[in-house]
This record gives C-alpha cells, structure tokens and sequence, in this order.
C-alpha cells in the first residue's frame, strides 16, 4: 500500500501511543501537530474526525480514528512489519482480546480512578469492567506468565497495553507493580519505541521539556 500515511496529533498527549506504531510499522508518514481548541477544531479537522480529538490517522483516502482501531490497522495495512498474528493463527483471538481490553476495562478503570470516580458496589456490574483491583490483577496475572501479552512475539497489543500500563505508572492510576515494571521496561527499549519519544520530545515545547538530573560528580 503506497497512499500517504498522515498523522495528526498533539505532542502533549497519550497519542504518542501511535507515534510509536507507526515508527513499529516502519513505513514513512507525515505528522501533523494540532492545537487543542484551535486547529483542532477547525471545519478542515472535523471533516475527518467529527470528534476534534487525537489521534487521527489518514492514509490515501481512508480515515481511522481512535489509538487501538489506528494500531489494528496499521498492523493489518503493513503485515510485512508482523505486528499481529495472522487471521489463521490461533493466537489471533487471543491478540483481539488484550488490545481491546486495554482499549475498553483498562481505560475506562483508570480514567475513573483518574477523576475520582468511585462505582457503588451495587452497580459495578454495568460499568463493565467491575473495579480498577480486578482489572489490574488480570492484567498482572497474564504478564506474570509471558514475555509479551500475547505469548512470545511482540504485537501491537503489546504497543498499546504496555503505553497504558507506562502511563498510568507514571501518573499514578496504575500501581508500580514489579511485572508491570519489568514489562514496561522490556517495551520502553525496543529501539521503534525510543525512536518515537525522541521524536515527540524534540517536538515538545522547551519549557514542558523534562529537565535532565544533575550530575552528583
């Protein structure tokens, strides 16, 4: 597929999320940076994501909103780059199901944590993911027992369930625990994933820059 990959986004947000499977993908694409309230909200923008949100993906003439629908995607756009298990492989289903619930009872949970928000007990069943505790500790649960969440072979579940868990260790909606650690870790090295915060720290403003330690030498 050779139309022109383009990306909108805002340097200052988890869509660096996508950043990072599209540097996995490898293929050349072009970035736009939009500002929150301005451009994007602008008639051109709301054309392709009513939403005025990021992140936004354009490629050729097909519009793909929302970070785990754009990682989907990408990675059965570009199968070259082996981001997900093939339609036949057994861990497909498996691949599906960890990419959308950290799309869906992993976010929501720590979003709700994030606001303060507290399901009665009484009616967790129609939040949909029950509590943060539940959630996490599958999550942990599965991780315990593999390298990657789908087993062995690096995918884009990993792309976007390890980004969730990095971020919310880092903002406090997900407890430091040593699996999540260590799987964050692993993730953060992989040379695609310091590709993509190199980019997006350089396109950072200066002042919103984190200041590097000072050396105790």
């Amino acid at each position: 597929m050779t139309e022109e990959l383009v990306f909108y986004t805002n340097q200052m947000s988890r869509r660096r999320i996508v950043r990072w499977m599209l540097e996995e993908v490898g293929v050349p694409y072009r970035t736009e940076i939009l500002d929150f309230g301005t451009s994007m909200k602008s008639p051109e923008y709301l054309a392709l994501n009513p939403m005025g949100t990021v992140p936004t993906l354009r490629h050729g003439t097909t519009v793909i909103t929302e970070g785990a629908a754009i990682c989907a995607y990408l990675a059965d756009a570009f199968p070259k780059a082996r981001l997900a298990p093939a339609p036949e492989d057994p861990l497909r289903g498996p691949y599906y199901r960890w990419l959308f619930f950290a799309a869906g009872p992993l976010e929501a949970a720590t979003v709700n944590k994030a606001f303060g928000f507290e399901v009665p007990a009484e009616r967790r069943s129609m939040a949909g993911f029950g509590t943060l505790p539940e959630v996490l500790a599958i999550l942990e649960g599965v991780l315990a027992t593999r390298e990657f969440i789908v087993g062995t072979t690096f995918s884009a579940a990993d792309v976007y369930v390890g980004s969730h868990i990095a971020w919310g260790m880092m903002t406090g909606t997900i407890d430091k625990r040593p699996v999540f650690a260590t799987y964050a870790k692993r993730l953060g090295a992989r040379p695609a994933a310091m590709r993509a915060r190199e980019i997006d720290d350089a396109l950072m403003p200066k002042t919103s820059r984190p200041t590097p330690p000072q050396s105790r030498a």
